[in-house]
């Protein structure tokens, strides 16, 4: 058994690395660009969604707001008839850059703790590199990918975008895997 302390090099070094992946599969490479498309009449939606005085958060339409509801054959009607949809809104201005990265880079912190904690448990001190390689690994792709399917199956999410993140969660859980191998005391 190795100690989580005994492991915060290999913790925030894949930190470092999965902040950089992730600014690079996002900012860099072409594979995200077709993620998301653009509404006809777009200038009128926004135009309405001002109107509606509609802030920041999660929104569905139509909306039932209990199962009841959704009994209501006006609401039914409503459902059939379309469009029915998810909405996530921002504040003016967007997402705040900074704090985002920021976030960002603890999440791949707390994920890299988590891994530490799941081969510090299976593995001794020296281990072999591939022994580390695939705890590691399988932990942070487990972290990374897992329940990214979930967004497609319940909430509409496009499983090429989905697919496409899930990939780049396999390149993140071997980066993780990589420096934990290559760290491991």
């Amino acid at each position: 058994m190795v100690l989580l302390a005994e492991l915060w090099l290999p913790i925030v070094v894949s930190g470092v690395f999965i902040f950089f992946a992730g600014f690079t599969a996002w900012m860099v490479l072409p594979h995200h660009r077709s993620d998301w498309g653009r509404l006809p009449s777009e200038d009128e939606l926004m135009a309405t969604l001002r109107k509606q005085s509609a802030g920041q958060g999660q929104y569905t339409f139509p909306h039932a707001g209990s199962h009841q509801a959704m009994k209501d054959p006006a609401w039914q009607k409503k459902y059939k008839e379309g469009p029915c949809g998810m909405l996530i809104l921002f504040r003016p201005g967007g997402p705040q850059m900074g704090l985002s990265m920021a976030l960002y880079f603890i999440y791949g912190l707390i994920v890299s703790i988590f891994v530490a904690y799941v081969a510090g448990r299976a593995l001794g001190p020296g281990a072999e590199y591939l022994s580390v390689f695939r705890i590691a690994g399988t932990t942070a792709i487990l972290a990374y990918a897992g329940a990214l399917p979930v967004g497609a199956i319940w909430f509409g999410r496009s499983w090429t975008s989905t697919l496409k993140e899930m990939l780049d969660g396999v390149v993140y859980g071997l980066l993780t895997a990589g420096v934990f191998g290559w760290l491991w005391p």
